[in-house]
């Protein structure tokens, strides 16, 4: 059983009637409505609670993180950063939605600006799955087509993925790596780009089925786990110790 934690600033749905009228359940309960599977326990956070609902508990109990964040990155506290980082580490897996991007956390693991081009003007993405035998591209055909959205575009600030899964096409001409997983210790990562606050994006059934395979990615087990510090040998020394 998966233990999936959806995190969510839920500004937005609080100052903008129209993203209150798409996610009157906030985009959290969207997401954890969407991708709950079988099996799986889902639950949310939002920033407005205490330790923005990333507690040590939750956190330790949490496999994979869902993260969606946009006008209220900077409120974020430093030692929250370093709490999900270090379960990160710990082997958690982490999926970093759409804004996500320019998130402490997100910036903090890739040590990059995660900086891009964009534009507002609700246009068509298509987007193309350029690795189909990944995982987190089961279930889908060559690509998927979100009728409007954000203009994302290259050059996107970010290190070599380790894979790349998904590029997007806009309507304006402009392409984007929309879909890249990367490995921190033992977590896995995965960030997917749609999911503009103004659009009902999350109510796209392949845009639930890929996040919901990328937590089913991020939640596999990593490998063998490190030791670290001063170790005592294995067999016995025969002197040169100096």
């Amino acid at each position: 059983m998966l233990n999936v934690t959806v995190w969510n600033e839920n500004v937005h749905e609080r100052e903008n009637p129209k993203c209150a009228e798409i996610y009157p359940e906030g985009i959290h309960g969207a997401l954890a409505n969407g991708i709950r599977r079988d099996g799986w326990s889902v639950r949310t956070a939002t920033l407005d609670q205490p330790e923005h609902g990333l507690s040590e508990e939750v956190l330790n109990g949490t496999d994979v993180l869902v993260w969606w964040g946009h006008r209220a990155h900077d409120h974020v506290a430093d030692y929250i950063v370093d709490r999900v980082q270090r379960r990160v580490l710990e082997g958690m897996g982490l999926v970093v939605l759409h804004s996500g991007h320019f998130s402490k956390i997100f910036k903090r693991l890739t040590g990059t600006s995660c900086d891009l081009k964009w534009r507002e003007a609700g246009e068509k993405e298509r987007i193309w799955v350029v690795n189909p035998g990944h995982p987190i591209a089961a279930g889908l055909g060559q690509y998927i087509e979100i009728p409007h959205e954000e203009m994302y575009g290259e050059h996107f600030d970010i290190p070599a993925p380790d894979e790349l899964i998904f590029v997007s096409w806009f309507e304006g001409g402009e392409v984007f790596r929309s879909g890249c997983t990367f490995t921190r210790g033992q977590g896995k990562i995965f960030y997917f780009r749609p999911g503009h606050e103004t659009y009902p994006t999350y109510h796209h059934p392949d845009v639930l089925k890929i996040i919901g395979n990328g937590v089913q990615w991020a939640g596999q087990p990593g490998g063998a786990r490190p030791v670290y510090g001063n170790h005592q040998p294995l067999e016995q020394l025969r002197g040169g110790q100096g």
